[in-house]
């Protein structure tokens, strides 16, 4: 049979297209404010997306690695087709390379400029907040009370009047278990739970951390190097599986229940975390007249992006 060096082509381009939409939902995750699922609405891969990950079940992952006995090979096949790595294989790798980059850039700046990068952070959520919650309704006292839940809870959380512990192991788990969890919800970015858990900056310097180790083994660095900060990043992986399979259909479940509600809920959140960056301004800076000031013109800035981000696609719907 003569080899089809047009079919060859085609897999290639779209698994070219699948990393770039994993770039896209990359970016979009590691900034708060815009969501990974949002854009995987607005770049119509989002029914996949969820498909994709809902398939990834314990029993279908044991199919898989109990590939290697010769009476299992045809269920174990018959399980990567159901979970479609063709298609999150690439789109994730995308994903991590846009994550590991941005991660970097933040990590930086937050030393340099945090008066930058974290006012843009607040002016982004606060327009993503607005932009979402234009589109719902509060048609009933429920409504309210969820609106009003979330971003009561929010608040708390970001004036530090619910103090969570600091960054250990379990705190890392939880972290990735919800962060990862909100990355395939559209209007819930990943990293807006990360700000409100107060885990953002320590994460993106420990991600970039492990990378720059990761790089200097190949080239003769030390291991030991790589050790600290790559069991921070695989106790985030870890709790980010748990979350797909746990957190990831609760909230779905809740959607599929009661939209509005769960809706109203999570934009809730959002709008109560709009003060979380501010506490990483205050760690570093003191609050002077000119302190506010810049703090105030960055996060107009990152409420005039996201403004003409949303013009530009035609609008954000929380789905």
């Amino acid at each position: 049979m003569e080899y089809d060096r047009s079919e060859a082509v085609g897999d290639r381009f779209e698994l070219l297209r699948t990393y770039g939409y994993g770039l896209c939902m990359g970016t979009a995750d590691a900034l708060p404010g815009v969501s990974g699922g949002t854009v995987a609405l607005l770049l119509g891969f989002y029914g996949r997306l969820i498909a994709a990950v809902t398939a990834f079940t314990p029993g279908r992952a044991l199919a898989v690695l109990r590939g290697y006995h010769p009476d299992r090979r045809a269920r174990a096949r018959e399980a990567l087709l159901e979970l479609d790595l063709d298609f999150l294989l690439p789109l994730g790798v995308g994903m991590v390379t846009a994550v590991v980059l941005i991660a970097d850039l933040v990590s930086s700046l937050a030393e340099s400029h945090p008066v930058a990068i974290f006012g843009f952070f607040t002016g982004l959520i606060a327009a993503s907040a607005i932009t979402l919650g234009r589109s719902l309704e509060f048609a009933s006292p429920a409504h309210v009370a969820a609106a009003l839940a979330g971003t009561t809870l929010a608040l708390l959380v970001a004036a530090d009047v619910v103090q969570l512990p600091g960054s250990g192991p379990a705190v890392i788990l939880v972290a990735g278990a919800v962060a990862i969890s909100a990355m395939i919800l559209p209007g819930v970015s990943g990293s807006l739970i990360l700000i409100l858990l107060g885990q953002y900056v320590y994460l993106s310097s420990e991600l970039s951390a492990f990378v720059r180790a990761a790089l200097d083994l190949l080239g003769g660095g030390s291991l030991s190097a790589v050790v600290d900060p790559g069991t921070t990043v695989a106790l985030f992986v870890t709790g980010g599986v748990v979350g797909l399979v746990t957190i990831a259909r609760i909230v779905r479940a809740a959607l599929t229940r009661n939209r509005g509600v769960t809706l109203l809920f999570l934009i809730g959140l959002i709008a109560g975390s709009v003060p979380a960056p501010l506490h990483n301004i205050g760690e570093t800076t003191a609050w002077t007249t000119e302190t506010i000031a810049l703090t105030a013109a960055w996060a107009a800035v990152g409420a005039i992006a996201l403004f003409a981000l949303e013009r530009l696609v035609g609008g954000f719907d929380p789905e």
